[in-house]
């Protein structure tokens, strides 16, 4: 028998998740029938969406999260010994799947698929530029924001999977005027140096508005919002007449109280006498043209217009100090578990 260990919400985060909210628990899986295979986590992801999301199920469920694994036992010719997989099968070692079933519980919902060929890449990459994360900077910047050569680009959240990613297709593809925020000077450094951002703000130290009519005085013409909150309404008052906004998260709000969010900016003078295009995004929009962005991003990444990082914590018990380092913005690039 095959033991499995995984995290199950006992109960729904109140502001910042606690380690008692999850509970890990040891299991024997079942006997392989006919058509199924079993897996072992290899990489597991921890990403800001997993704090809102899991709030929409019930208490009980496995921790939702995606997962590169290793077949290690088939009794299905498709999906032999030795191949990985990408799942989402939540925090958890061991699974058996059927693919004729939908395996575990995620926003994105869809069947386990065959680890797509990329090369002598880390197989980690898929859980980040090559996966979901590298997907929504690939369609929120081009299809929301729309860029155009020459125009400036502010991402907040910048040092993170998705904002480093956007940043770098804004200024390596695009040829824009890159401006990235982050939470300290060693990301500033990062951006600036390694990915070659025009500039960078750490807004724990400078005021967000005040640098902004320095570094970009004509204004800026798109923002990739990863973090809401105060940092949002400081750049979207500097945004050109016709700006475009893609908002793809707000980190900033995850861990607070609902009952006590603070009061917002007045933004609609703003959108209105600059006739600015502020719009939400999920990836999953795009999920029929899913292969057309990992291909792109594999394109520009062996053509050294991409680079990546990651953050990388060793051991399955240490996912939920992984999670919560996420959700606190103490990783560079991706974030990623190995088990």
């Amino acid at each position: 028998m095959v033991k499995t260990k995984r995290y199950v919400v006992v109960k729904h985060f109140e502001e910042e998740p606690k380690p008692t909210d999850l509970k890990l628990v040891e299991e024997e899986l079942p006997p392989l029938q006919n058509g199924e295979y079993l897996v072992q986590a290899e990489y597991l992801s921890v990403d800001p969406y997993m704090r809102p999301y899991i709030q929409r199920y019930p208490v009980g469920v496995t921790m939702i999260g995606s997962q590169v694994a290793r077949i290690i036992e088939s009794r299905n010719p498709e999906y032999p010994v030795g191949k990985k997989i990408i799942g989402y099968l939540g925090w958890r070692t061991h699974t058996v799947i059927n693919p004729l079933k939908e395996s575990g519980v995620d926003f994105v919902n869809h069947k386990p698929i065959l680890l797509p060929d990329i090369g002598n890449l880390p197989s980690s990459l898929t859980l980040g530029i090559l996966g979901m994360p590298g997907n929504t900077a690939y369609f929120g910047l081009l299809e929301i924001c729309k860029p155009k050569q020459g125009e400036t680009l502010v991402v907040s959240g910048a040092a993170g999977a998705v904002g480093s990613h956007v940043g770098q297709i804004g200024k390596k593809v695009f040829g824009l005027t890159v401006i990235g925020i982050a939470g300290s000077d060693e990301k500033c450094k990062w951006l600036l140096e390694e990915l070659g951002f025009d500039h960078a703000i750490n807004y724990k130290k400078a005021d967000v508005g005040t640098v902004l009519r320095t570094v970009a005085p004509k204004g800026v013409d798109c923002y990739f919002d990863n973090v809401g909150g105060d940092i949002s309404s400081a750049v979207i008052y500097q945004m050109k007449p016709f700006g475009r906004i893609a908002v793809c998260g707000s980190i900033s709000s995850y861990n607070a109280n609902a009952s006590s969010l603070p009061k917002s900016t007045i933004l609609q003078p703003m959108m209105v006498f600059n006739q600015l295009k502020m719009e939400g995004f999920l990836v999953t929009r795009w999920m029929d043209r899913w292969t057309e962005g990992i291909q792109k991003n594999l394109q520009w990444i062996r053509e050294g217009k991409l680079k990546y990082r990651e953050t990388v914590t060793e051991g399955f018990n240490n996912m939920f100090e992984a999670f919560v380092g996420v959700l606190q913005g103490k990783n560079v690039g991706k974030a990623i578990v190995k088990a």
